[in-house]
């Protein structure tokens, strides 16, 4: 059963739901609906690491720091996201000169973060635009206070820093008395100057610059490859004059040896004599003492004779011999000793 409605209603009010029970109007509402969320035209998320600035025609409407899901009006409103995080800035190496005259190539880093998303926006706009300053303004900062320092300054930390050295080489003159050049500031302060200087300079663009570091430090390549063979030269020279000192002392060494060696040999050539010329002087002494009577005279005549017959008579010899000598009348009485005896008459 229809049920027909005859309140009667005011013109606009009947229009209205003449359009609303459009059939296809809903279905056009309903896909409009469904395609906004589905593209995330009417709806975004803000995490908790992020800041989120919508425009509408180019101008900021709002700044949303909070995270959740948000509303915004589709294709008018766009959403601009900026991180809260601290954020890497890795800048090119830079060659350039100290203060000493030596070229240098300078490798920094540092890290940063957007502390005015609003100003940020309007200055820089972008992550890109951000790192392209920077490079302008930590390039900048460093080349002028790698400029305003010595090497050692750059390269040194520590203050009062003493070399470590070997006594008895220092003893010998083999290596002279090394110093090290005292600083007055030292790499940490210089990178405290540089951050000083650019976080008063990039405080109008919305950004806190955290800190700035040094990351390497090393000498231009045509400069660096001089340097190696001058150090290279200087450890030729110290092995030559160590080689020099060596073969020195060797020889030093050697002729102390042959000098003990030929004092070692006249001291034992000397005491041996001495010791041959006691024992001869002994033996002389014992020879007199045992020689002294007048038996032993005799025995030593006879026997030094029985020496000499046996060798002058060792074989077949004729001698013609005095029997007035003291051989002929040793012969003659050692004749009557064995003559066998006379009979008697």
């Amino acid at each position: 059963m229809n049920v027909i409605d005859v309140t009667p209603r005011p013109a606009a009010v009947s229009s209205i739901v003449r359009f609303l029970q459009s059939r296809l109007t809903s279905i056009l509402g309903i896909l409009v609906i469904l395609t906004a969320l589905k593209w995330g035209t009417l709806l975004f998320v803000v995490p908790q690491y992020e800041t989120v600035i919508v425009t509408r025609f180019g101008k900021i409407v709002r700044t949303v720091t909070n995270p959740g899901l948000k509303i915004k009006i589709p294709v008018i409103d766009k959403v601009h996201r900026f991180d809260k995080r601290i954020l890497a800035w890795d800048g090119p190496p830079t060659e350039c000169p100290t203060k000493d005259k030596l070229y240098i190539i300078v490798d920094c880093f540092a890290r940063w973060r957007i502390s005015d998303p609003f100003l940020y926006y309007n200055r820089l706009n972008d992550e890109r635009s951000a790192l392209s300053r920077l490079d302008d303004i930590l390039g900048s900062e460093t080349r002028t206070a790698v400029a305003a320092h010595d090497l050692v300054e750059i390269i040194r930390v520590t203050k009062g820093r003493k070399p470590l050295r070997d006594e008895e080489l220092e003893k010998s003159g083999t290596v002279l008395p090394s110093t090290i050049p005292e600083i007055e500031l030292g790499r940490g302060e210089i990178e405290k100057q540089i951050t000083e200087r650019t976080r008063q300079k990039i405080s109008d663009f919305g950004i806190e610059l955290l800190d700035e570091r040094f990351k390497r430090s090393k000498y231009n390549p045509a400069v660096a490859e001089k340097i190696i063979e001058r150090m290279s030269s200087e450890r030729h020279q110290i092995a030559a004059r160590f080689r020099s000192e060596g073969r020195g002392e060797a020889a030093n060494i050697s002729g102390q040896k042959e000098s003990d060696v030929a004092s070692i040999s006249s001291t034992a050539t000397k005491n041996a004599l001495e010791t041959e010329g006691k024992a001869d002087a002994e033996a002389a002494s014992i020879y007199a003492a045992a020689f002294s009577p007048p038996d032993a005279q005799e025995l030593y005549t006879f026997l030094r004779s029985l020496d000499v017959m046996r060798a002058a008579f060792e074989k077949d010899t004729t001698a013609v011999i005095s029997t007035n000598s003291d051989l002929g009348r040793m012969l003659k009485s050692m004749s009557e000793a064995v003559a066998p005896p006379k009979p008697a008459r």
